[in-house]
């Protein structure tokens, strides 16, 4: 690696100054995503650690590159699968093939491809404009956008929606750090609402065509679990296949098993939130077992549906876990004080449930969950900063009687 610095030393006086020099933000980005900064702080109150917030973002890429490489095979797997090439019956030896692969890469990788030109270079051109350093922000964004993307969504499409996230979600706030709203969540958000029907149906999940330009394969479902619930009250699915992950759905988002792995690894190495991740475990069993207690006495049992199905479904199925253990802990859209992670993580396993259960249009409620915790997690903070200043100031009173 020696020869990759002494190429970004030798070109640094040009990008420093002279007619390069609006090259600076990006030549900056390059090499501190490549080596640790060698820049440190000199005067001041400072925490001094061995981390920096792009350790940080490559530290959830790590967590994250399993389920992207199972969801590279699930794409393929699916989409043979949905061809008539496999047999019905799951076997290890034809989901893991070169075939499945190259497949679902020669889909994912373009998709990652154009979320991260599209997204940093909006956070490019702000950083040029403002003149500061490219911010880390979306180099998980960039790889979280298309993860949570069909596997047939148009690349342009992509591409709007991650400069909408940037760009309005992020950006208008003041960047990486400020923002609101988690920005791989806005920019779903944006391509649900902006292109339905290509973020929502049966055949969406899967691409099941024979070939380019030919027609989808006859009589074929891809409906993901939750839309077979949503319609039937019932699906073809079991809980240990969406556990594994070889079920239709989100490209990165089927696997519970490796996303637990992952949120495991960011609660070892301190990046990720084990209280939000706890707290949102508890809220989506806390309503589902409601659910499951007053669903049979008021309505008939054919008309329960999301009602009556076990908590754990609803842990594996959909997206709850790969928003809970990587949306959720967003550092900077999540609640900050300790009891308010409690209460924020709490509601966007309780609302995600509820908001699935309740309307069966849009049979997955963590998206608009969590960005409705987002909006009110300062305000979370603020009661539980005041609430801890008020029983501070009423311990004082007594100790001065």
């Amino acid at each position: 690696m020696k020869f990759i610095q002494n190429i970004f030393d030798a070109s640094r006086p040009a990008v420093t100054s002279g007619k390069f020099k609006p090259l600076y933000p990006l030549h900056n980005a390059l090499e501190t995503m490549m080596f640790v900064p060698d820049h440190n702080a000199k005067s001041g109150a400072h925490v001094r650690d061995a981390i920096d917030l792009k350790r940080t973002m490559i530290t959830v890429i790590f967590a994250l590159v399993p389920a992207l490489i199972f969801g590279i095979y699930n794409s393929g797997y699916q989409h043979n699968k949905a061809l008539g090439l496999l047999n019905s019956a799951v076997g290890w030896l034809q989901f893991f093939t070169w075939e499945n692969f190259l497949f679902g890469a020669l889909k994912i990788i373009p998709m990652i491809i154009v979320t991260y030109i599209a997204g940093l270079g909006v956070e490019i051109y702000f950083a040029y404009r403002n003149k500061h350093a490219v911010n880390e922000g979306f180099l998980v964004s960039g790889l979280l956008i298309p993860m949570t993307m069909p596997i047939d969504m148009p690349l342009w499409m992509i591409a709007i929606s991650t400069i909408f996230a940037v760009l309005i979600g992020k950006e208008v706030f003041g960047g990486t750090g400020m923002n609101i709203l988690n920005p791989a969540l806005t920019a779903r958000a944006f391509a649900f609402f902006a292109y339905p029907s290509f973020m929502s149906g049966d055949k969406v999940w899967i691409n099941a065509t024979l070939g380019p330009g030919e027609a989808l394969v006859d009589g074929y479902s891809g409906a993901t679990a939750l839309g077979q619930f949503a319609t039937t009250g019932s699906t073809t699915f079991s809980a240990w296949d969406a556990f594994l992950g070889i079920i239709p759905g989100s490209i990165g988002e089927t696997s519970t098993i490796l996303i637990l792995l992952g949120g495991i690894y960011l609660i070892a190495t301190g990046i990720g939130s084990w209280k939000i991740m706890f707290s949102s475990l508890l809220g989506a069993i806390t309503i589902s077992l409601i659910f499951n207690a007053v669903a049979p006495s008021m309505i008939s049992p054919e008309q329960q549906g999301f009602l009556s199905i076990p908590f754990y479904f609803h842990l594996v199925f959909g997206s709850w876990a790969f928003s809970t253990v990587f949306m959720a802990t967003d550092p900077v859209s999540a609640a900050h004080t300790e009891r308010g992670k409690w209460i924020y993580g709490f509601f966007i396993g309780f609302l995600g449930i509820m908001i699935r259960v309740f309307n069966p249009a849009y049979p997955e409620g963590m998206m608009l969950a969590i960005l409705f915790m987002n909006v009110m997690a300062p305000l979370i903070d603020h009661y539980v900063v005041e609430g801890n200043i008020k029983r501070r100031l009423k311990r004082l009173k007594l100790s001065v009687n």
